[in-house]
């Protein structure tokens, strides 16, 4: 039967996005396809037929898949399959959740699968924000219950012109890489990474992506109402209105007295003390009731965020005993680990991130896999969040998207100042370790590696620091909060976190859980922001202000050199032996480009130089007029060719071996024999010629290349001028 394809078609940024569905995937709960350019996005949404039993969370995920096919690639490995997802494929699978998950209800259990394949990718229109539009539509016109729709653009700026959903080329010129996500009345999402902007141009690029949008919303709405199926009803999981008051009723005294202590408890002392007043609730109520004690737990929580969010809201005093704008205590510390290129420790409060320097080879990057244009990445940040940071165990199963999703948002922070491979050619490698937690690790990452980068003596262009805020809002007001600890992040609507130097911003990113965030509130986070991170910066450059002069013993040295590209084969060898040989003599690592710039990386700078003489002395050019001792490498009936240089010959004609007339080439070349000759010529196709006689009798340079000259328009025969100079030499 054919099938009732439905199509949709919008403007944006004066490309065509073309929403289709009902041709493929029809069993899914909704499926929607969406192009743009020969790019073409597939997108499924399904819901279980009944809650998941035994969790207090909504089972939202969200899944995008890389196929290589997309991009006419075959993917690498031994497998020769996709296999667990990459780092650009987690990525974007945590932008497209972020928007979605604060609009569905928040009292269903109900699984949510959201899975996106990339069916074409023309390597010029970016994926990763129309993966959050087709994944909109797909719900939107769904079975499953939500509040949306939402669309996301992406703004760049190009010589101080905003433009909306940028290319790949455009991108790689423009200041601002901001990607928002947000529904007809307000902003979701925000991620950004920039090149030190200030934050009215922020502001002004939000504004532009609000308004971009609309038409993208539109369009969906349109779907639903045409194409869209029923929502299907589920069951709620809300506690019933009379248990909850009573269980505030039991303890919201006991909760504000412990927030107007709060100043006198750290985090575990607080938990410890919260726990108590939980157990203390609990006694009151039928223990051998497991369905009626969960309830309780559950309405203890939410007095406990309710009663915290309106304490807040009303004294402008924090859990913590702060002020809105205050920042906790900092304090820094560089050069822990001996034998590393750089460390830095960045405490604030109870959490506390070491970043750890690694400088390698450019060989040493990273090789991608992926449909990006991008096959190599120099600067690579990773991020730990181990078990023990916030006193909990678990298996350590490798790296989580949360925290692969926070070493790039630390990556993005500081790679607008990490200095030009051609000025600093180093691959570079940092690790921050997440070894206590209670909010924004992920801005302390960035302040520990500013600081572990200064340390290892890398010339970054300017310091750089981050912060998190937050915002507690009810229907009449809210209040902006600096510097969140985890609880405030736990119950407050906002986590805003961003990074820059003194000169701009750097990185941006922003979830919230409400429905929507105007500009207005976001230009004021920006500025309490500013000047939060200037306080912090402040701090850390108390510890060190500014890159090391000098690199540390162990890091290794890079000696870089440029070469033909035609020579390249002389240093590598047959097989890769000479080069080997080199690395192995001189005990240094050796990476040659295919632009013929060679790096010579070794900790000791002797290893270096004998590594860099004897590829001079493999590159090196002939040079006319200079003298060389070489071997006879091979004699023919016209002539001898010599070895001047290693894996460079040239030949000296029979006329030029002595000056006498001689008969034979052996009476004065003998393979295997040295003999000095002069370079009397070189070339266009690299043949290089030699004199013997021009040795002997003492022949200028401009001598030289004047007797090459009449040989070659005599014939070859020998210069009468030459001969009775030799022969007044010789009276």
């Amino acid at each position: 039967m054919k099938p009732n394809i439905n199509i949709f078609s919008v403007e944006v940024g004066g490309k065509t996005l073309t929403f289709e569905t009902g041709k493929i995937a029809q069993q899914a709960g909704g499926s929607v396809t969406l192009s743009f350019g020969e790019s073409l996005l597939f997108c499924s949404a399904t819901m279980s037929n009944s809650p998941r039993e035994g969790i207090n969370f909504f089972p939202l995920s969200v899944d995008f898949e890389e196929k290589l096919y997309a991009g006419g690639r075959i993917p690498g490995g031994f497998f020769r399959r996709e296999g667990r997802p990459t780092e650009n494929a987690i990525l974007t699978a945590r932008l497209t959740d972020r928007p979605l998950r604060p609009l569905f209800p928040k009292d269903m259990r109900n699984e949510v699968q959201v899975i996106i394949y990339a069916l074409s990718s023309d390597g010029e229109n970016l994926l990763d924000v129309h993966a959050i539009n087709v994944a909109s539509a797909s719900v939107a016109i769904s079975n499953i219950p939500w509040n949306g729709p939402v669309a996301a653009v992406r703004i760049g700026q190009i010589d101080g012109e905003f433009v909306v959903n940028p290319t790949y080329e455009q991108l790689e010129k423009s200041d601002l890489d901001l990607r928002v996500a947000g529904t007809k009345e307000a902003l979701l999402m925000v991620e950004a990474g920039a090149n030190e902007v200030s934050e009215d141009v922020v502001v002004s690029a939000l504004e532009l992506a609000h308004k971009a949008m609309q038409p993208i919303i539109d369009t969906i709405n349109e779907m639903r109402e045409k194409v869209g199926k029923e929502k299907s009803e589920y069951q709620s999981i809300a506690i019933e209105k009379e248990l909850y008051e009573k269980v505030s009723g039991l303890s919201k005294d006991k909760l504000v007295e412990l927030f107007n202590d709060g100043g006198n408890y750290n985090k575990h002392d607080r938990d410890e003390k919260l726990n108590e007043i939980r157990k203390e609730i609990l006694a009151g109520f039928d223990e051998e009731d497991a369905a009626l004690i969960k309830d309780v737990k559950e309405a203890f929580d939410k007095t406990f965020k309710e009663t915290t969010r309106e304490l807040i809201l009303n004294t402008k005093n924090r859990p913590d005993g702060r002020k809105t704008t205050e920042v906790r205590p900092i304090w820094c510390e560089v050069d822990y680990s001996p034998r590393a290129h750089g460390s830095g420790i960045f405490t604030r409060g109870e959490t506390q991130v070491m970043t750890i320097t690694t400088l390698g080879t450019p060989r040493d990057a990273q090789l991608l896999d992926n449909l990006t244009p991008n096959e190599k990445k120099r600067y690579m940040h990773h991020y730990n969040f181990p078990p023990f940071s916030v006193g909990e165990t678990r298996f350590l199963r490798g790296a989580s998207r949360r925290e692969i999703g926070h070493g790039v948002l630390a990556e993005r922070a500081l790679q607008p100042v990490i200095p030009e491979e051609i000025d600093f050619p180093y691959t570079l490698r940092l690790v921050s370790e997440c070894m206590s937690s209670n909010g924004s690790t992920s801005m302390g990452s960035v302040c520990g590696s500013t600081l572990s980068l200064m340390d290892a003596g890398v010339p970054i262009k300017a310091p750089v620091s981050g912060i998190a805020m937050g915002m507690i809002s009810d229907d009449d007001s809210y209040v902006i909060l600096t510097d969140i600890q985890g609880l405030e992040d736990h119950i407050g609507d906002m986590d805003f976190k961003v990074a820059g130097t003194t000169k701009g911003i750097t990185a941006l990113q922003m979830d919230i859980k409400l429905s929507g965030l105007t500009s207005q509130v976001m230009s004021e986070a920006l500025q309490q922001a500013k000047e939060g991170r200037a306080h912090i910066l402040e701090q850390m450059l108390s510890t060190l202000p500014a890159p090391r002069p000098e690199m540390k013993e162990h890091t290794p040295r890079i000696t870089t050199i440029k070469i033909s590209v035609e020579k390249i084969g002389a240093v590598i060898g047959k097989g890769g032996e000479t080069i080997r040989r080199l690395q192995e003599e001189t005990d240094t690592n050796i990476d040659i480009q295919d632009d013929g710039t060679v790096f010579i990386a070794s900790a000791n700078s002797e290893n270096a130089k004998a590594a860099l003489s004897q590829i001079e002395a493999l590159t090196e050019e002939a040079e006319l007029g200079r003298i060389y001792t070489g071997k006879v490498v091979r004699v023919t009936d016209f002539g001898a060719f010599i070895e001047i240089m290693p894996g460079t010959d040239g030949m000296v004609h029979i006329s030029q071996l002595d000056s006498e007339r001689i008969d034979k080439v052996e009476d004065v070349a003998v393979v295997g024999e040295e003999i000095t000759v002069m370079v009397t010529a070189v070339g266009h196709d690299g043949k290089i010629r030699l004199s013997l006689k021009a040795v002997l009798e003492g022949w200028t340079v401009e001598e030289a290349v004047a007797q090459d000259n009449f040989k070659k328009r005599s014939g070859g025969r020998d210069n009468r001028r030459g001969n009775d100079r030799s022969r007044n030499k010789r009276r």
